[in-house]
């Protein structure tokens, strides 16, 4: 079996879990292949006296074709992993070794059981649709999300406007600090911050949710996935920002956008020890009450 590993934030408390990661992969007589930053920590810092192989780069990952990509750390992690992966249709394990962690939701106690499943092929594949964004004011390399797709203000407190269309229609012009325009996946995410609702994986939707709009009565918005959004964001100041999951762009003021449903899927690993029920309640704290 060989697996990439992929990390970047590790600390003296997370390095236990590292090293105990690794030792369940060499246990098993996997072939590894590590990002160069995270291996460089392990290098210095792990008590692991192996040299691994490296991969710093797309094409680096295409050219080892593991079978499985690990990720140390949280849900942004992940969404870094899935610019690396991109349309290979490499599945991704994500060991949570950071706070909350939806996507990344196999915990630092449960790595061995993880790795046995892979081992033993006793896991399912989750997949993940991507919102894909188009626009003249943007040159994209990577187009897509697999959280969200966020507009908002840039260097001003003053709202912006966003005029909305939804396959063609229009539905709305949200006076706001910003719009998300979020999948099933990333509804747990900011979205959810800003009042969304929760979706759960595999529907075929998007949700639209305003980030402190000043019409109180606009509300979060579900719409089916095949449909087509359009955006034409304006604000006092030149320019807007435009994030896709964790990466920001700059736009000009009266820029238009176009998001759709993206033409590859994110395939996430999905063991016996998970299910998006448990994680909610874990996460969410739901039913925690002294009296049971």
């Amino acid at each position: 079996m060989k697996v990439a590993v992929f990390g970047k934030v590790i600390n003296a408390e997370t390095k236990p879990f590292i090293e105990n990661l690794y030792q369940e992969l060499l246990n098993i007589g996997a072939e590894i292949c590590v990002f160069r930053k995270l291996n460089q920590f392990i290098q210095e810092h792990c008590d692991i006296n192996i040299q691994f192989d490296e991969f710093n780069s797309h094409q680096d990952i295409l050219d080892y074709k593991p079978d499985f990509l690990i990720t140390a750390g949280g849900d942004g992690t992940i969404l870094d992993a899935v610019t690396f992966i991109r349309d290979s249709g490499i599945p991704i394990l994500g060991i949570n070794t950071g706070r909350l962690g939806f996507l990344s939701n196999v915990s630092r106690e449960e790595i061995s059981k993880a790795i046995t499943a892979l081992q033993e092929g006793e896991y399912s594949l989750d997949e993940r649709n991507l919102l894909e964004v188009s626009s003249d004011a943007l040159d994209l390399d990577l187009n897509f999300a697999l959280n969200e797709v966020t507009v908002s203000r840039k260097d001003t407190t003053a709202m912006v406007t966003i005029h909305t269309w939804i396959n063609g229609d229009y539905l709305n012009s949200y006076w706001a600090d910003g719009l998300i325009v979020a999948t099933p996946t990333g509804s747990t995410g900011y979205s959810l911050s800003c009042g969304g609702p929760i979706i759960m994986p595999g529907s075929e939707s998007f949700v639209i949710t305003p980030i402190a709009p000043h019409n109180l009565n606009v509300r979060p918005f579900v719409i089916p996935n095949n449909m087509e959004i359009k955006m034409k964001v304006e604000g006092r100041e030149k320019l807007c920002l435009v994030s896709l999951d964790s990466r920001i762009y700059s736009v000009p003021s009266g820029s238009e956008l176009t998001m759709k449903l993206g033409r590859f899927k994110i395939k996430l690993v999905k063991t016996e020890i998970q299910d998006f029920p448990t994680t909610l309640r874990n996460k969410l704290l739901w039913g925690l009450d002294k009296r049971n």
